[in-house]
């Protein structure tokens, strides 16, 4: 199918990130499911898109762009392991500055976590992992396929803050710059975030064991 079926996930993938999320849609989903159930279909759904948009990008014909070349797979291999920490120290963890933030109430913006190095860590997560793949994929389908997530990761953040500061008011900056002001590291990091740590080390290994299975592509040299 080539480009039309690349094409078509392209649409399929933006219109379920976008459709469900906005009213009548989604209240009346959450009604159905619940706020668990809804948060839980979206990400199947979510998932699902984003694997059928990666093969797509596969199936499409091969434009090269530039030439492959061997060191080029240690770029996503060095820069996936700080994603796989930043996924595992963000989700479910309070956020009142971004999107998927959990029990948000409890956020201290004295100990912000891996809020005081981005009020965004799954958007720079996401920016991370598309630029990563750029390098190793010089075809013009995964350079529109990667481009675009990374571009969507780097504008997404300022439309959140835009939201964000509108629906807060003032509490917005005054938080922002209680956050600042926390240290960068905690001296004595708590048992939940080395357990959290933990899951992304475990998170990488995973990945680059089931990378073949998923994506049929090895990322080791």
């Amino acid at each position: 199918m080539g480009w039309f079926e690349f094409a078509l996930a392209y649409v399929v993938f933006f219109l379920s990130h976008s459709l469900p999320v906005r009213p009548p849609l989604r209240p009346r989903l959450q009604a159905r499911l619940g706020a668990s159930g809804f948060t839980l279909a979206y990400s199947a759904l979510s998932l699902a898109v984003l694997s059928w948009l990666i093969g797509a990008a596969g199936r499409a014909p091969h434009v090269t762009l530039w030439d492959w070349a061997p060191w080029q797979v240690h770029v996503p291999l060095t820069v996936m392991g700080p994603v796989c920490l930043i996924l595992a120290l963000a989700i479910a963890r309070p956020n009142p500055f971004s999107f998927g933030g959990a029990r948000n109430d409890l956020f201290d913006p004295a100990r912000p976590g891996i809020v005081r190095w981005s009020r965004h860590p799954l958007l720079a997560a996401l920016a991370l992992w598309a630029a990563a793949h750029v390098v190793p994929n010089g075809d013009l389908a995964h350079v529109i396929l990667f481009g675009t997530f990374a571009a969507f990761a780097l504008l997404g953040g300022r439309l959140i803050d835009r939201r964000k500061r509108r629906e807060m008011g003032p509490e917005w900056q005054r938080m922002r710059n209680r956050v600042a002001d926390a240290p960068l590291l905690s001296a004595s990091p708590s048992g939940g975030t080395l357990l959290r740590l933990a899951a992304g080390i475990a998170l990488y290994v995973a990945l680059l064991w089931a990378h073949p299975f998923l994506f049929g592509v090895s990322p080791l040299p």
